[in-house]
């Protein structure tokens, strides 16, 4: 389990405060007028990383006009916390009062520890010091995980990724507020987009713009795009009413990051490291997560279990990657690379060995399902990879993912399957599309080889697909695209190109179900939705089968 110490995608297509509970002394607050709270509390309030007895609660405070996000203006200031099992805030059991300022981007957040398992919680924030004083925040709602020895029935968690501010509305996520009894939110990444105005908006085009018009690249920058993106209605309503478990992709530094730079890091912009240490910085200021920390220092990489019904490995695909190489490349195979690095291989599979819960749900910023162009067999045509010096498993279409790691990979699935682990369950964002897939043990002898996995894969809120891209009608091209992954994939038994929405993952002891839900028009800020698709994972069998209803 978590620790409680606090501190990309486009290839296929083309610190804040920590405190325990106790209540500490609160200073004397200013008898002047407070601005009006939904100026002050702009930016909303979060709460995520839910533990048994702890969540982290989250705000940012907009003390005058001028104190923008990333400006630096402003003086410092204390903010008093409480949580409450009531919204009356009549059964307070944790507060406190913490500082901010600049230095942290005027963001506050809070280790609420000493909670109760599975509760439902209250939570607000008061500014006690400084111009804003007397200013409270809107009243959060979150939630507590399961004890971990708790026999569970149920979770349900909503998938989401990819929201890029100038491709569409955040009506997806509006519409994933609606949906009864969610433990938490879980985001993938791509939670906001570095993009220049107009850079990668398909057919739509920009249809609101960017903050700053340019492409980020500072401290700056960041903290100005994530502030942008907690304006978004919806988001905040979200963020509001359920804890989020989130990690990074690409885009919240650059596009087609790796451990050395990345896509658009181009000579004549600085330091990676320097742009990668600022994109760090703004995402633990503004994002409600709880960093792990082990003798390796600090990494956002992190386990959460929920009961003895599943626990929840978030991996950090971007930091310890080596280089993307061409997926015509035979280096692909080379056993030298990694997607994940030595510290972060060894936790998870030591993680997934070692688990005792019935199920081990994996989220995962890139698919893992192979996915080729065809499907070669090592075996009989052997001499020809090697001859043409193509990967042993046929050549990927994508590899920005796992289908570019193939060694890290087949060190992971085969940890799987020589431990006889099952009920593995990777959950899947950032390729815009939507999949369901078994895993196989040989791709080349599938279903003979049998299956070590399986992949659930959620579309994006706004971020352009297929007919985006190529400025086709839905349902068309994309259609095409599908049918011919699937046909020439047999392990892939869904595939969908065009809709943009989110998903719900419903865990049982007996199964572990994906609700996939679509938006009706991306472009519109009050666009419906409509009921798409569902697969099942019955525990036990590492398949993926149809069902015709969802979850609920």
């Amino acid at each position: 389990m978590s620790t409680r110490h606090e501190p990309t995608r486009r290839t296929f297509l083309r610190t804040g405060a920590v405190v325990t509970g106790a209540a500490l002394t609160m200073p004397a607050v200013s008898a002047h007028a407070a601005p009006p709270a939904r100026n002050v509390y702009r930016h909303g309030v979060a709460s995520g990383d839910p533990l048994p007895d702890a969540v982290i609660l989250w705000t940012r405070i907009t003390q005058s006009p001028a104190s923008t996000p990333g400006s630096g203006v402003g003086l410092p200031l204390s903010v008093r916390w409480e949580i409450a099992r009531d919204a009356a805030f009549g059964a307070v059991v944790g507060s406190g009062v913490v500082p901010t300022s600049a230095e942290k981007d005027f963001t506050v957040k809070v280790d609420a520890t000493g909670l109760s398992p599975r509760t439902n919680y209250h939570y607000r924030f008061t500014v006690t010091s400084g111009p804003a004083a007397g200013a409270t925040s809107p009243i959060g709602t979150t939630r507590t995980a399961p004890a971990t020895s708790a026999d569970v029935a149920r979770i349900r968690f909503g998938v989401v990724s990819c929201a890029n501010w100038e491709a569409g509305y955040f009506a997806a996520y509006r519409h994933l507020n609606n949906q009864p009894d969610l433990d938490a939110v879980v985001h993938l990444g791509d939670y906001y987009y570095e993009y220049q105005t107009g850079r990668y908006t398909g057919k739509t085009g920009a249809v609101r713009i960017h903050d700053p018009r340019h492409e980020i690249r500072t401290l700056r920058d960041y903290r100005t795009r994530h502030g942008q993106y907690k304006t978004d209605p919806d988001l905040t309503a979200l963020h509001r009413s359920t804890p989020f478990i989130c990690i990074w992709d690409d885009h919240e530094t650059a596009n087609d990051s790796w451990k050395g730079g990345a896509e658009n890091q181009q000579p004549g912009e600085g330091s990676w490291q320097v742009r990668r240490a600022a994109a760090l910085r703004a995402y633990s200021e503004w994002m409600p997560i709880r960093p792990g920390v082990d003798p390796q220092g600090r990494h956002l990489f992190r386990r959460l279990r929920f009961g003895k019904l599943l626990e929840l490995s978030m991996l950090d695909l971007r930091s310890y990657r080596d280089l993307q190489v061409d997926a015509t490349s035979s280096r692909i195979d080379d056993p030298a690379r990694t997607m994940m690095g030595r510290a972060q291989m060894s936790w998870l599979t030591n993680g997934l060995t070692s688990s005792e819960t019935r199920w081990k749900i994996v989220g995962n910023p890139v698919m893992i399902t192979p996915v080729l162009l065809p499907p070669l067999d090592p075996q009989s045509t052997g001499a020809v990879t090697e001859l043409l010096g193509i990967p042993r498993e046929g050549v990927p279409y994508n590899a920005d993912q796992w289908d570019g790691y193939t060694a890290d990979r087949r060190r992971l699935l085969d940890s799987i399957k020589s431990n006889s682990v099952d009920n593995v369950v990777f959950i899947t964002g950032d390729i815009h599309s939507s999949w369901a897939c078994d895993i196989p043990v040989d791709v080349a002898n599938y279903p003979g080889a049998g299956t070590v996995a399986t992949e659930l894969v959620g579309t994006s809120v706004t971020s352009t697909n297929v007919d985006d891209m190529v400025n086709a009608p839905p349902n068309t091209a994309g259609t095409a695209v599908a049918a011919a992954f699937t046909t020439t994939n047999h392990h892939v038994r869904f595939c969908e190109m065009d809709a943009h929405g989110y998903s719900v993952l419903t865990v049982t002891p007996s199964a572990a179900q994906m609700d996939w839900y679509f938006v009706v028009d991306k472009t519109s800020p009050r666009s419906g939705q409509y009921y798409a698709r569902s697969f099942r994972v019955r525990s036990g069998t590492q398949r993926v089968q149809p069902v015709g209803r969802p979850a609920v």
